[in-house]
């Protein structure tokens, strides 16, 4: 049996003295497009950067009294996560260490804030939309001299730019193409390298109506190719109608996990954001309505 893409076992992360996540238990499979829905305050950012590194599980030697519980144990990737011999509280393509800009092959991220540090986080702001993509490589915020640039790199950046139907902004500064644009233009970045999972945070924060359809439809497209989704979101009308799987994330705590006709539900959105809600689809999309 092939190992998940993402497999976390009681994973806990404890921030400021609170457990942003709490013993969270989440496994996905190879095209098991996924989107994981809660409201501010649910865990989704803390969920986030322990999928990029950025922070790791409490060890259980820390849950168990055996030791320092804060938040140093997050930041420190050789810490024994399972002294007793029991399984890693996060596994990554079957692996529990890795070189982040080796994973970055593996798994590729699109969010606002991404978006943020290349249109808005370059000493210049001219980096063009190419050498974004071309930087996906890399794991870079641009391309640098010391780095070699092949003509198959270039190749791969151009093509994925053209599948995100941005290629005519090839040679354009990010921070003169429009919001909606800049971030297809990271989604290209994010598929340089043909990665197993395409993770999506919040993707169409700042967009319009119709920059986000726009968004949508690409995403829809990406769906298609083998690349496997998990949409973290806060709105249900990000879903797209290839994505099956919901998952409902509350306080740090799963407390919804299935097929989206049975997920999607007046009553569990209603528990979920607190307020009394109808829920309506259209087009495979499901639209939510405060009553």
């Amino acid at each position: 049996m092939a190992d998940p893409l993402i497999d976390l076992r009681d994973a806990t992360v404890v921030l400021g003295g609170a457990r942003v996540l709490d013993s969270l238990t989440l496994t996905i499979g190879a095209g098991s497009h996924t989107a994981i829905l809660g409201p501010n305050g649910a865990g989704k950012s803390t969920l986030m950067k322990l999928l990029a590194l950025e922070l790791y599980p409490l060890a259980r030697r820390s849950l168990d009294g055996h030791g320092p519980q804060d938040e140093r144990d997050h930041r420190d990737p050789l810490a024994p996560s399972s002294p007793r011999g029991g399984p890693p509280p996060i596994r990554l393509f079957g692996r529990e260490r890795w070189d982040v800009s080796e994973l970055r092959a593996q798994m590729g991220i699109v969010s606002a804030d991404v978006h943020d540090r290349f249109v808005h986080g370059n000493a210049n702001g001219s980096i063009t939309a190419l050498d974004a993509a071309v930087s996906g490589f890399f794991a870079t915020q641009g391309v640098f001299g010391h780095q070699r640039v092949t003509s198959a790199m270039h190749d791969a950046a151009a093509d994925a730019l053209a599948r995100m139907g941005v290629a005519h902004l090839a040679g354009t500064p990010l921070d003169r193409v429009s919001t909606g644009e800049a971030r297809r233009v990271l989604i290209a970045r994010a598929l340089v390298h043909q990665p197993r999972v395409l993770v999506l945070d919040e993707p169409t924060r700042g967009l319009d109506l119709v920059a986000r359809h726009q968004f949508m439809e690409r995403v829809r497209t990406v769906a298609t190719t083998g690349t496997t989704l998990l949409l973290v979101t806060h709105y249900i009308d990000e879903i797209i109608p290839e994505m099956d799987r919901v998952v409902l994330l509350d306080r740090g705590r799963i407390v919804a996990d299935g097929a989206k006709r049975g997920v999607l539900t007046a009553s569990a959105l209603g528990a979920l954001f607190g307020a009394t809600l109808a829920i309506a689809e259209h087009d495979g999309y499901f639209h939510a309505r405060v009553t």
